[in-house]
């Protein structure tokens, strides 16, 4: 694995200066001894387990090859991921980037709470083949509970009540109320998470390593690159040292107002970018300071970016990059940062992901921020449960009133936002007010779709089409997130960074819905909680905020969105 910088020269001199200090202050031994006050003297040494978590799993590979033999001699032929955020991100990117193993179980995950997402879920295996691994490191968290009690049940229907334990394996943290529950259910296994390190710290510890076991991939290949990588990362020449060179690159950036990180891989390494984004959004979008991810932007020519923009482009070599290459060298030719990062394998990945752990927690400390909290994730929780405890009460959810009806599609907005369309729109149609809405959107700002519908690819398509229309339009950066996944990744930066967001938040009508066992509300009522607690969060922290509700056809209401968007910016 090779790094490649190429900064422009404020930049370049910027680092160099860094990196004199860091040297002669010795910063980086602050950071392996977990030394808080590189950081805020907050309770950042309390979070620092993931420093040493890949010798510890690696002094613990005879579990991990069991576990492996387990579930092949077991014959599951499908593994089911019920998790969130931390829980689920690293177990996607082995699913997509690694592929079925022979004689293992296919690995799928399930984070969404979207009724059609789950029941799509579910018609993707046999239940009566599956294991089903259930990730929660405090084991409250809302999603998870309720993927667990739905797909208990269901196993329980393939299987019967005395096999449906043995059907399941929690990874959990030490005496976390899921520990409680895969005891009471006879869970096939149970694998401790390490209190001391942040969900989004956790790929390299039980809650990326159990499922990557379970999926027979080669777990001591992929810890040993890991540790070629926390090797690397504590080279005291910082300049050859990957982490601290690309962390302070990162810091340096957005204190320079470069807080858009835009990241560009092989193709047959899309997805490690979605795992990026929840690291790099949780841990520095707080307290008004962040670097924004974008991930799963088309690549384009370099006048259509802002000067607000850092390009992180991760290389497989054996890949036909040609073309992508070709792009990223205009962009650095033009002026752009650019770091670029060379693997050979993709059994690589494990070690990409340890050096940006590294990166973020140096880029914190440049930041001036607590790397490890994330103060504001909590917000749209407390929302989403009162309104799914008020819905256990009433029966309904809070209903609002439309600023715009077209049809299905209905437009939603807090006082001060539907005021303002209202009293600019020339006309009371929906190209109109998209077009007043979209005109707040200025240079340093970043365009965010949070698209809280079934994550399937034909939506995403249809989002990325006006998606990339703003981008290369209003030249801003544009991200877009799936709820209720994003809640628990880039939703912390939404929040908690700098008010440069400008949301528009999709929902639709349920065309079914399925109920949750021993709950008074169903699938459909949570996602529905879920965006609106969302909203009123966004509403609360003054963001400038939309929401375009499709109604019954998601499909085609994503379509006319698309076509009312594109009049809107013509």
């Amino acid at each position: 694995m090779n790094i490649h910088t190429q900064l422009p020269s404020a930049l370049q001199q910027a680092l160099d200066t860094t990196l004199t200090d860091w040297t002669s202050s010795n910063k980086l031994a602050k950071l392996w001894n977990k030394d808080s006050s590189l950081w805020t003297s907050d309770d950042e040494s309390k979070w620092l387990g993931w420093l040493d978590i890949v010798e510890r799993q690696q002094a613990d590979l005879a579990s991990f090859a069991a576990l492996s033999e387990d579930v092949k001699s077991a014959g599951f032929k499908y593994a089911l991921l019920l998790g969130m955020g931390g829980s689920s991100l690293c177990p996607e990117v082995l699913a997509l980037t690694y592929g079925q193993q022979a004689g293992y179980p296919s690995l799928h995950i399930v984070d969404s709470t979207d009724p059609a997402q789950v029941a799509a879920a579910e018609k993707a295996v046999d239940l009566s083949k599956t294991v089903a691994i259930v990730s929660s490191k405090s084991g409250s968290t809302l999603e998870p509970n309720i993927l667990k009690d739905y797909f208990f049940e269901q196993i329980k229907k393939a299987v019967g009540v005395d096999k449906v334990g043995s059907h399941f394996i929690a990874v959990t943290d030490p005496g976390s109320k899921m520990e409680q529950v895969a005891k009471a259910d006879g869970f096939r296994k149970i694998f401790y998470g390490d209190p001391g390190i942040g969900g989004r710290f956790s790929a390299l510890s039980n809650f990326g390593i159990v499922p990557a076991a379970v999926a027979g991939l080669d777990v001591p290949r992929f810890l040993g690159e890991a540790k070629k990588a926390v090797d690397a990362t504590k080279n005291t020449d910082l300049k050859q040292n990957p982490g601290a060179l690309l962390g302070l690159i990162l810091g340096l950036a957005h204190n320079a107002h470069q807080d858009k990180l835009t990241f560009f891989t092989s193709h047959e390494i899309f997805d490690l970018g979605a795992w990026l984004e929840q690291l790099i959004a949780e841990s520095t979008g707080k307290i008004g300071k962040g670097i924004t991810p974008v991930d799963r932007e088309h690549i384009a020519t370099p006048e259509k970016y802002g000067k607000d923009r850092v390009f992180a482009y991760v290389r497989l070599t054996s890949s036909d990059n040609a073309k992508q290459d070709a792009a990223v060298k205009a962009l650095a030719d033009a002026g752009h940062p650019v770091v670029t990062f060379d693997i050979d394998d993709i059994y690589e990945i494990p070690a990409i992901m340890f050096i940006w752990e590294i990166a973020v927690a140096i880029a914190g400390s440049v930041m001036g921020i607590n790397t490890f909290n994330q103060p504001d994730v909590e917000a749209a929780k407390i929302e989403t449960r009162k309104l799914t405890d008020e819905y256990s009460k009433t029966g309904k959810l809070a209903e609002h009133t439309p600023i715009l009806t077209v049809g299905d599609i209905k437009l939603f907005a807090d006082e001060v936002q539907a005021a303002q369309i209202k009293g600019a729109a020339k006309a009371e149609t929906l190209e109109e007010y998209l077009k007043v809405f979209l005109s707040e959107i200025g240079s340093g700002d970043y365009f965010a779709t949070l698209a809280f519908i079934q994550m399937t690819q034909a939506h995403e398509d249809t989002i990325q089409q006006f998606r990339h229309l703003v981008r290369d339009t209003k030249h801003v950066a544009t991200c877009l997130g799936f709820g209720p996944r994003f809640l628990h990744s880039t939703g912390q930066d939404y929040k908690g960074g700098p008010n440069s967001g400008v949301f528009l938040q999709i929902t639709g009508d349920h065309a079914t819905d399925v109920a949750i066992p021993n709950a008074r509300y169903t699938f459909g009522v949570v996602i529905d909680a879920q965006a609106a607690g969302d909203l009123a969060v966004l509403q609360q922290r003054k963001r400038r905020a939309l929401r375009v509700h499709l109604g019954k056809d998601v499909a085609a209401g994503l379509k006319t969105l698309n076509a009312a968007v594109t009049k809107a910016l013509a």
